[in-house]
């Protein structure tokens, strides 16, 4: 008999996070739902499987059964090649997906017929992305963590302490975009004694951010030319924008890259979705996180948050429970029609690109996702 989840290990290079906490599983197990769990799947984050079989997980000794016998697979990052093969017309995979930049797997879903519920496209009808904003939060605190560290002359930086010292001016700060991750990477600078500019060209936003650190840090509107000044006083640039579903926005140039000081660091947490910056032409990892380009390092790892995976693994375990209990108690179909927000974070289903900006960076047709699962139950 098939179970509601499956939790299979993550495969992507440096990723240590789980999908689903040992305490999560126990609530889901509690509302009489049935969880299994690829064994040492949740090692890297710090749970073992008797942790797991504790809360009332079946554990399974390989990827193969487990994808075989779960109807929703419950990841963090998107399937990699091994695992294509696994996919089936009756399965729904629940993950951050990215499949702007994923046009081969998008291909496969599609083939396929899986429906592929992308996490961080699940949105509200205000436009939060509830299950975005965990993993905004960790990487924009971390992001400054990082570029402190970047910018220690030891690993090639300017030699400067980010909040400076009494007599000495602290380092520059630079954020594109002032959304989650943006304004958390404020909140961590700001910490550290930092001088803080963020630049964004949502002007409501921009006067929540002064009014929120009651004008501690600098905004600016967010154009050309605002880019360029400000990319050229950065100690540590920090860009974070992004499309919901789409490809990133370009919004560093090279020749703005090459204004900068050498010893400067540049940490581009929108890598996940193809980035920000034009001279980041290459994604880092955990283990080597940084490259070199005209004196400035670039660090480009699209997964920040597993530098801190206990933590990372907690809060998206949190975020994604109550969509899973739906999921879980209705069934994808029933689920997807009475949750809009989940239906929103649908990016393949029975063989269609049900995201309208997915479909537009991939140059396919679209088709709604109403079309395939009628309308709102009432």
């Amino acid at each position: 008999m098939k179970v509601n989840f499956g939790i299979p290990k993550e495969l992507k290079e440096g990723e240590t996070r789980v999908a689903l906490t040992p305490d999560s599983v126990g609530m889901l197990v509690h509302k009489g739902l049935t969880v299994a769990l690829e064994t040492g799947a949740g090692e890297l984050s710090g749970f073992d499987d008797s942790m797991y079989e504790k809360a009332g997980a079946k554990i399974v000794a390989n990827a193969e059964e487990l994808w075989a016998e779960s109807n929703i697979i419950v990841k963090v990052k998107e399937p990699q090649k091994s695992e294509y093969k696994y996919f089936r017309e009756d399965l729904t995979i629940f993950s951050y997906l990215h499949l702007a930049i994923e046009e081969e797997l998008t291909r496969e879903l599609l083939k396929r017929k899986v429906c592929a519920i992308a996490t961080e496209s699940v949105q509200t009808q205000s436009g939060e992305l509830p299950l975005l904003r965990p993993m905004s939060e960790v990487a924009g605190r971390m992001s400054v963590q990082m570029g402190a560290r970047f910018l220690e002359k030891q690993n090639g930086g300017r030699g400067l302490l980010l909040g400076g010292v009494p007599g000495v001016a602290p380092a520059k700060v630079v954020i594109l975009g002032g959304g989650v991750a943006g304004s958390n990477a404020a909140q961590a600078a700001l910490g550290t004694g930092a001088d803080v500019s963020v630049l964004d060209i949502n002007s409501k936003r921009l006067s929540r951010l002064d009014m929120f650190f009651s004008g501690q840090i600098k905004t600016y509107y967010s154009n050309p030319s605002t880019i360029a000044e400000q990319v050229k006083e950065a100690d540590l640039l920090i860009t974070a924008v992004l499309i919901p579903s789409a490809r990133a926005p370009k919004l560093v140039s090279a020749d703005m890259v090459k204004t900068m000081k050498k010893g400067s660091v540049i940490i581009d947490v929108a890598i996940d979705q193809g980035g920000n910056v034009e001279t980041i032409d290459r994604v880092t990892t955990l283990d080597n996180p940084v490259f070199e380009k005209y004196g400035v390092l670039h660090c480009a790892v699209p997964n920040i948050p597993s530098y801190v995976p206990k933590t990372a693994s907690y809060a998206y375990s949190y975020a994604i429970l109550p969509f899973l209990q739906n999921l879980g108690e209705k069934g994808t179909f029933v689920a997807l029609k009475e949750d809009e927000a989940l239906s929103r974070g649908v990016s393949t289903f029975r063989g269609a690109v049900t995201n309208e900006a997915l479909a537009q960076s991939l140059g396919c047709e679209h088709t709604e996702i109403s079309l395939l699962i009628g309308f709102k139950v009432k």
